[in-house]
């Protein structure tokens, strides 16, 4: 399958700079070039994306129309604001690349993928780099990837078997299915994780596409699979183009991954019988594509564990430690936070932090970092509780915490 081919136009080679005008229009969310997601920094300096998947990211903050990707500012700045943030650690801090708000592997914005990953790599910094696709991969691009001597990069190729081209415009031609096995053939040191999603019934939850996805996943280093960000914008996107949308009016936060659609994914994976591991969390595909411990702590909510390999729970197991009072406090002081706090086993609760400071700290510690407002659950964890029950005496465990919060607070008052 060649690019002239595709169902859209890939956009242009050269990028233009978006306009003083259309900055200033832009949300504040896509206006930010350098921020804190839960995989990592994030560096976004380019938005726009023709690929047209009906439930992107992109619906939620009006920048859906944009379909030809434009820089916010040169790539030499953004590198710059990238390693100059606070919350940027040398070795340490994990790195995402244009995943926000386009593909790092369209025409125009490679050259400034490989233009940021080359600057990081001739720093020596060894940092997980994070790039999330489902464009055209060649063996040129991984041996440009396999050249790099320090970074460690993890290509994360978004494909779910959706064929609706209502829904996934890019699906009937192949060129995700073809830079998968490309990658996977060509890779050394580069990870290689699948990354199954948006599964949503009713639209790739049936034994035939699970079976092809997973046939598809032998050949990497570890799939991931999550669910389906559930928001009015989206949802009615879709709808208007005629696809039936699942869970009505349930919308919701996190992505949405009821308790018997993990069962069954974790079924089929299961009777596929092949040898790729599957995770429930992005950090844990990219912390086994390169043998290190879950940068985020995950072994503190270790019924997420179950499906993990023997060797990456040993390694998450020496590496993981509880965080004592006094370490907690030396990351805010790091950071220049201000935040009260609940050492529980496993997590820290804090309030009021806010998402991006929170997953600094949790990426330091590399414990989990919860916030009261937007409490985890069992079994549900970083997920919708759509399709989940509650545990009563973990709601009443939450209340508890809540309370510890207010005495604090009316403490400090007086």
């Amino acid at each position: 399958m060649t690019l002239d081919l595709l169902p859209m136009d890939p956009g242009p080679r050269t990028l233009p700079v978006l306009g003083d005008a259309a900055k200033a229009a832009l949300d504040p969310y896509m206006a930010l070039i350098v921020g804190y997601r839960k995989s990592g920094l994030s560096l976004n300096h380019i938005i726009g994306c023709p690929l047209d998947c009906g439930y992107c990211v992109r619906h939620f903050w009006g920048n859906f129309d944009v379909k030809v990707p434009h820089l916010l500012c040169p790539t030499d700045e953004a590198i710059e604001m990238l390693v100059s943030h606070h919350a940027f650690r040398p070795h340490t801090t994990p790195i995402q690349l244009f995943n926000k708000a386009t593909d790092p592997f369209l025409p125009g914005v490679k050259p400034h993928l490989f233009q940021v990953l080359q600057a990081l790599d001739s720093r020596g910094y060894t940092n997980h780099v994070l790039v999330i696709t489902r464009f055209h991969v060649t063996e040129a691009d991984m041996a440009a990837l396999e050249q790099l001597e320090h970074v460690r990069v993890t290509l994360l190729f978004t494909y779910s078997g959706i064929q609706d081209p209502r829904v996934e415009p890019i699906a009937k031609s192949e060129v995700t299915v073809r830079s998968i096995r490309t990658a996977a053939a060509h890779r050394t040191r580069t990870g290689v994780v699948l990354y199954w999603r948006p599964i949503v019934p009713g639209w790739n939850d049936q034994p035939e596409t699970m079976a092809r996805v997973l046939d598809l996943g032998q050949a990497v280093d570890a799939i991931v699979f999550t669910g389906y960000y559930h928001k009015p914008q989206n949802a009615d996107f879709l709808r208007d183009l005629g696809v039936e949308v699942p869970y009505g009016d349930d919308y919701a936060r996190r992505k949405v991954m009821p308790a018997d659609l993990d069962a069954h994914v974790v079924a089929a994976w299961e009777a596929s019988g092949i040898n790729t591991p599957l995770f429930r969390k992005t950090s844990c595909g990219v912390a086994y594509a390169h043998q290190a411990p879950d940068y985020n702590g995950h072994w503190g909510v270790r019924e997420i564990c179950d499906i993990c390999p023997a060797a990456q729970r040993d390694r998450c197991a020496a590496d993981y430690r509880e965080p004592e009072p006094a370490d907690m406090q030396d990351v805010l002081n790091l950071f220049g936070y201000d935040s009260d706090f609940v050492i529980e086993p496993g997590h820290i609760w804090t309030h009021g932090l806010g998402e991006q400071r929170r997953y600094a700290i949790q990426h330091t510690l590399r414990h989990q970092i919860w916030e009261l407002d937007q409490p985890h659950y069992l079994h549900a964890h970083g997920r919708s509780l759509t399709g989940h029950s509650s545990d009563p005496d973990q709601l009443a465990a939450v209340t508890a915490v809540r309370a510890q919060f207010e005495d604090a607070a009316r403490y400090e008052d007086d």
